[in-house]
């Protein structure tokens, strides 16, 4: 083995250190939540063990328990996990592109193909629904953004349907913890197939601006360029 690959190996955390990294970041977030993890497991366990010993086979039950103990503890774990995760990037610029690209279900996530100055966005994902076209923003200054996307990828995308969501915390608006399960919802138009000849349609067009990627901290606004000199 290389001293790169060796030095790789040693660098990424162990997976009980991760677990670790996790839960401190977790305990931070919500004190309740481990609370709730160990509780979940340890109800598991009780109501496995008293169903072995009320029909007599204890010795089996009882290492059953343990293992579902943990796989419900680790379920429950991930879930609290992800939902501090969405309550440390909510509202932050990017947050909702940062949801998107940790999606399962073979989507295609290009970050602000549109924007302005105020950080307002407009992210494309482009998977078996169609093309969804995801904005953050104020509902009052992001529908000029979705319109102007839209009719601009619309002959490129032809017959394909085309989404548009809103997320944020006004009315009418999708909450970015509810985003992944939003899309989710959406039907399976297209086949593999389509997505694939769909997304080289779509890289082959030219991006209307150029933005930051991932989160961002909240007021921060999109540099302004030099100023023109005067001759």
């Amino acid at each position: 083995m290389s001293k790169n690959a060796t030095d790789g190996a040693q660098e990424r955390p162990g997976r009980l250190k991760q677990i670790r990294m996790v839960a401190q970041v977790l305990r931070q977030a919500d004190p309740k939540a481990l609370p709730i993890v160990f509780a979940s497991a340890i109800g598991t366990l009780v109501v496995v063990v008293l169903v072995g010993w009320l029909i007599g086979q204890l010795w089996f039950f009882i290492p059953l328990g343990l293992l579902a103990a943990v796989a419900v503890g680790m379920i429950v774990f991930g879930q609290m996990a992800q939902r501090a995760q969405y309550k440390v990037i909510a509202g932050q610029p990017g947050a909702a592109a940062a949801i998107l690209k940790n999606m399962r279900g073979g989507w295609t996530v290009t970050e602000a193909v549109s924007g302005n100055r105020n950080l307002d966005m407009v992210h494309r994902a482009v998977g078996r629904a169609g093309v969804v076209l995801v904005s953050e923003g104020p509902s009052n200054r992001v529908g000029q953004l979705l319109g102007a996307e839209k009719k601009r990828i619309s002959r490129a995308a032809q017959q394909v349907p085309i989404y548009d969501i809103q997320v944020g915390d006004d009315e009418g608006q999708v909450a970015v913890d509810k985003l992944q399960r939003h899309l989710m919802k959406l039907p399976r138009n297209l086949t593999k197939a389509q997505v694939s000849e769909l997304n080289d349609r779509l890289q082959a067009l030219p991006r209307s601006m150029q933005m930051p990627k991932g989160p961002m901290p909240k007021g921060s606004r999109m540099p302004k360029g030099p100023k023109p000199k005067m001759r």
